[in-house]
């Protein structure tokens, strides 16, 4: 694990928020190794000891797991409604893990969960063109146009779409229906569904079957497993290594 800025580290411990992490760092509330620290910018590594008041704090170690969500999920922790979530099959992991990003309910397939805020926040970044490629059942075959559409960027919510990769894999001239792969890197609200309303289509089945590098090979729905060191560095090193801030 890499060094973080302290006022996460204490928020990620669950201490307080992030802001107010930063009110008791400067109030002089905080240690590291024994020193108190007022300054906000302060980077700590996995081996530094960090007290809040005197008392340490309890840093929890980063997991990651690839899951195969299942339809009529919910991609968030907790549900007011009471309906089942990701959370849900991780009930016997110490950590609390969250989703990077989100399938709606009824869309089943591959969502990353982990509790490392700074990974997750690169995977999410439309900035860092991570691939995410879906499976589509839509209603009324999209035409040689539509396609056209689809790959060069739709308008969906006053917002142009990025390039995408789109490609029949079947379809049924009586039903008018088809099965769509799609790949794109951004993720907007039902962005896929509102792609394929806007040349025409809609969308009646949708599973995400691949996250960059990773799939869904051996797992049935609902079922999850870790994720290996180097699938994690190899996660990290693509998104890193598209930011075009870092393109010279």
């Amino acid at each position: 694990m890499s060094e973080e800025r302290l006022q996460k580290v204490i928020a990620n411990a669950g201490v307080t928020s992030r802001r107010k992490a930063e009110a008791l760092i400067q109030s002089g509330r905080v240690k590291v190794n024994d020193k108190v620290i007022k300054e906000l910018g302060v980077k700590v590594g996995p081996g530094d000891e960090v007290s809040v008041d005197g008392l340490p704090i309890e840093r929890e170690k980063r997991v990651y797991f690839l899951l195969y969500k299942p339809r009529g999920v919910i991609s968030a922790v907790t549900d007011d409604k009471g309906r089942k979530t990701v959370s849900d099959f991780f009930v016997d992991i110490p950590q609390r893990v969250y989703p990077v990003g989100r399938l709606d309910y009824d869309t089943s397939g591959l969502l990353i969960m982990t509790n490392d805020g700074q990974l997750a926040n690169l995977l999410m970044h439309p900035r860092y063109e991570v691939d995410k490629t879906y499976i589509a059942k839509v209603g009324k075959i999209p035409d040689t146009q539509a396609q056209i559409q689809l790959r060069k960027g739709v308008y969906i919510d006053k917002r142009k779409t990025a390039h995408a990769k789109v490609s029949i894999l079947s379809s049924d001239r009586q039903k008018d229906t088809a099965i769509v792969k799609i790949t794109i890197h951004e993720g907007m609200n039902h962005q896929v569904k509102k792609m394929f309303e806007a040349v025409g289509s809609k969308v009646i089945k949708l599973a995400r079957e691949s996250f960059g590098f990773l799939d869904l090979t051996g797992l049935s729905a609902g079922q999850h497993r870790p994720l290996s060191h180097q699938e994690v560095e190899m996660l990290r090193t693509q998104a890193q290594g598209n930011d075009p801030k870092k393109i010279r």
